[in-house]
C-alpha cells in the first residue's frame, strides 16, 4: 500500500520561500515519477511539477525559475522548494505518484498541506 507523509507547509509572506516534502513507503521511486499538484479555494486541482525516474523535471510555466523539485531515492522522499512565493501561490499542495511505471497516469494523492502566502 502506498502512502504518503507531506510536510512543511504554512503561512509565509510575498518573497519568502518554503520548503515541502513528501515521504513515500510502500514503493521505492527509481521506475517511477513524482509530481506536486495544488488546489486553490474555489478552483480545480492543477500541475506545479514533477519529477521522474531518470531525474529529469517540468514545471507549471506559474511557477518555472522559482520552484524546483528533487528527489531523494535513498529516503523516498520528493522535495519542492518554493522561493519568492506569490499571494497566488495559495493553496494546498498534494504530492501524487502514478499508477503504473514510466508512466504519468497519477492516483495516488498526499494528504495536501497548506501554503498560505500574505502580508
Amino acid at each position: 500500500q502506498l502512502q504518503f507523509v507531506e510536510s512543511g507547509g504554512g503561512w509565509v509572506q510575498p518573497g519568502e520561500s518554503l520548503r515541502l516534502s513528501c515521504a513515500a513507503s510502500g514503493r521505492t521511486f527509481d521506475r517511477y515519477a513524482m509530481g506536486w499538484f495544488r488546489q486553490a479555494p474555489g478552483k480545480e486541482r492543477e500541475f506545479v511539477a514533477r519529477i521522474n525516474w531518470g531525474g529529469s523535471t517540468y514545471y507549471a510555466d506559474s511557477v518555472k525559475g522559482r520552484f524546483t523539485i528533487s528527489g531523494d531515492n535513498a529516503k523516498n522522499t520528493v522535495f519542492l522548494q518554493m522561493n519568492n512565493l506569490k499571494p497566488e501561490d495559495t493553496a494546498v499542495y498534494y504530492c501524487a505518484a502514478p499508477r503504473s511505471t514510466y508512466q504519468y497516469d497519477y492516483g495516488f494523492w498526499g494528504q495536501g498541506t497548506q501554503v498560505t502566502v500574505s502580508s
